[in-house]
C-alpha cells in the first residue's frame, strides 16, 4: 500500500466541482433547489431585500444545496457497503433525506419571513 499524499489545493478544488457536478446529474432534487434558489434570488433583486436579508437567503440556500450534496454522498457510501436492502442501510438514507428536509423548511420559512410582507404589500 502506498502512502497517501494529500491533493493540492486545485485538485482538492477540482474534486470538490466533480462532487458538485455529479450531484447536478443525478439528483432530480438538486436542480429543484438550484432553480427554486435562483427564483428566490431574482425575487430578492426585484423586490430590493436589505443586504441583510439578502445574506440570510444566501445561507437559507447554501444550507439546502449543501445538505442535498451531503445526502448524496451518503446515500453513495451507504449503496457503496450495502447494495443488497437491509433496513439499517434505509434508515440511514432516510435521515439523510431528512437533513435535507430540515434545511428546506428553514429555507422556507426564512423565505415567507422575507417575502410574505411585501407580497401582501402588492395585493392590498
Amino acid at each position: 500500500m502506498g502512502r497517501y499524499e494529500k491533493p493540492g489545493f486545485w485538485c482538492s478544488l477540482n474534486q470538490a466541482w466533480r462532487g458538485l457536478l455529479h450531484t447536478w446529474r443525478t439528483q432530480g432534487h438538486m436542480k429543484f433547489h438550484c432553480v427554486a434558489a435562483i427564483i428566490v434570488l431574482c425575487l430578492a433583486w426585484w423586490w430590493g431585500v436589505s443586504t441583510y436579508e439578502a445574506l440570510i437567503l444566501l445561507l437559507a440556500i447554501g444550507c439546502v444545496i449543501g445538505a442535498e450534496v451531503m445526502n448524496t454522498a451518503v446515500e453513495i457510501v451507504v449503496d457503496m457497503v450495502q447494495p443488497n436492502y437491509d433496513l439499517l442501510a434505509r434508515q440511514a438514507k432516510d435521515v439523510a433525506s431528512g437533513a435535507v428536509l430540515v434545511a428546506t423548511i428553514q429555507a422556507i420559512a426564512i423565505g415567507m419571513i422575507v417575502f410574505f410582507p411585501r407580497l401582501v404589500s402588492k395585493i392590498f
